[in-house]
């Protein structure tokens, strides 16, 4: 297995090991910002992987599968954790609602099928200029709004940087990756009409 491919398949683990941190019944230490750290590595992971593999020449089926798989599982569980994080915690600064996660899961879906169904038929689908933004805007929310939690567990002078603006920030940055995960699912829908048109 190459290293891009080993990228993969650590995302796929750290993200098992980032819901343990936030779900584990027992008391963990540092709960939030293990979960945090663990989640930045795989983002991480999602940066270098795709990167490495065109630079050496080491694109696989099993990376050009596994890869956006990767990323969907990652950012999905998270933003379906922080459902349950709001449900069990009610006066949370920052509230993620199901419906804003069925939109992001549902735009995931569809998009993921219209892939399958163009590959049926030999077509690749490429990466669109707002998918990209799509996904950035993910892993910022994500990223923020697990600091939010975590900076109740840092030192005070670390606390006192982030506390002040990073509930707003989060805020923020949830209502732009929902927006911008329902614009891009429906314009990449719309412009790949003729896949699916055709076999209805």
């Amino acid at each position: 297995m190459n290293l891009p491919n080993k990228l993969t398949v650590a995302r796929f683990a750290l993200t098992v090991v980032f819901l343990w941190a936030l779900f584990w019944p027992w008391p963990v230490p540092f709960r939030n910002t293990l979960a945090l750290i663990f989640f930045f590595m795989a983002a991480v992971t999602d940066f270098l992987d795709g990167r490495i593999a065109r630079a050496r020449g080491l694109i696989t089926n099993f990376g050009i599968l596994m890869d956006p798989l990767a990323d969907k599982v990652m950012t999905c569980s998270a933003f379906i954790a922080f459902v349950e994080s709001t449900r069990l915690n009610p006066d949370a600064p920052v509230k993620v609602a199901a419906w804003m996660v069925v939109i992001i899961v549902a735009r995931e879906l569809a998009i993921t099928g219209l892939r399958l169904l163009a590959a049926s038929k030999n077509i690749v689908l490429a990466a669109e200029y707002f998918g990209k933004h799509k996904t950035i805007s993910q892993i910022v929310a994500i990223n923020a709004l697990l600091v939010v939690e975590a900076c109740h567990e840092w030192p005070l002078w670390l606390k006192n940087i982030f506390a002040p603006w990073v509930v707003g920030f989060a805020e923020i940055m949830l209502w732009v990756t929902v927006t911008l995960t329902a614009a891009s699912g429906l314009i990449y829908l719309w412009r790949n009409r003729a896949i699916y048109l055709s076999d209805m």
